[in-house]
């Protein structure tokens, strides 16, 4: 692993920017390290990993966290942005099958590329053998793979942010006889999986995320995901302790909007003064 630069801001965040060369994923993968300026103990903080990773500076994700810190409304926060490749498409989506074109069939590569090289070349360069604890977040199929990575290694993590998630991802098209109750990947493996009582669930839509609306019913079909992936969570035994809806009536499909949102999802995860926002 390579560090490239350290780039200095005037917050409170320092962002260290890194390369590492994936074997199972055949390409360099860079990576954004967000500290605390003044940070002396890694261990002593959670670590947030966020799929996607170029968009953040877009948001821009550091001054988001700084002033959060500033105003000391979360913990100290051990962030890394993760960027994704030209292979996007393939390595995100869910481990459990590839969707009805092929795609996401790296999904699987990208896991091992996360417990077996990322995390460990983190581990190794900060001195820290474990983090108070592991959280995972995305945008878009970013955030599919970040709730797909989370669900099946539920022992690793305790939290799970999905942005505008693709959780439409299905095996089926709509014209090869699709149905919403078998043919959505990431709600057939809540359904058919197990209920993990510390996993909590931050989902985050815009009503003006998309136009479509397969079944027209009136709601596009990111929020109609988004409700049907509460319910299987709900049918499994979360509650609304676990599960936090935040519904953007102005919210887009795209960085600004996700970036408005984030604050949010940091005050729900580490906030200081009000844990279940």
């Amino acid at each position: 692993m390579n560090a490239e630069k350290i780039t200095p801001t005037a917050s409170k965040i320092l962002i260290e920017e890194n390369i590492i060369y994936s074997e199972y994923l055949e390409r360099d993968v860079k990576f954004d390290v967000y500290l605390p300026k003044g940070f002396l103990y890694p261990e002593q903080m959670s670590l947030l990993l966020i799929n996607d990773g170029q968009d953040l500076p877009r948001m821009p994700f550091d001054a988001i966290l700084s002033n959060l810190l500033e105003q000391d409304e979360i913990e100290p926060i051990f962030c890394v942005g993760i960027h994704c490749g030209a292979e996007r498409k393939r390595e995100y989506g869910t481990n459990y099958s590839a969707d009805y074109k092929g795609f996401g069939n790296k999904a699987g590569l990208y896991g091992k590329f996360i417990f077996d090289e990322l995390l460990p070349a983190i581990r190794k360069k900060y001195h820290t053998p474990s983090f108070k604890e592991k959280s995972f977040a995305g945008f878009s199929l970013g955030g599919l793979s970040a709730l797909d990575i989370v669900w099946n290694h539920a022992g690793e993590f305790q939290k799970v942010g999905v942005f505008s998630g693709s959780l439409w991802w299905r095996r089926k098209g709509y014209d090869d006889g699709y149905d919403d109750e078998k043919d959505r990947l990431m709600h057939l493996q809540v359904r058919y999986g197990t209920m993990y009582p510390w996993l909590k669930f931050f989902l985050q839509t815009g009503v003006l995320d998309e136009k479509a609306d397969r079944n027209s019913n009136g709601i596009i079909d990111s929020i109609d995901d988004a409700l049907d992936l509460i319910v299987e969570l709900k049918a499994k035994g979360y509650t609304n302790e676990h599960i936090h809806y935040l519904q953007m009536d102005d919210g887009k499909h795209d960085v600004p909007t996700w970036g408005r949102a984030f604050p949010e999802f940091l005050k729900w995860g580490w906030g200081k003064k009000n844990n279940n926002l």
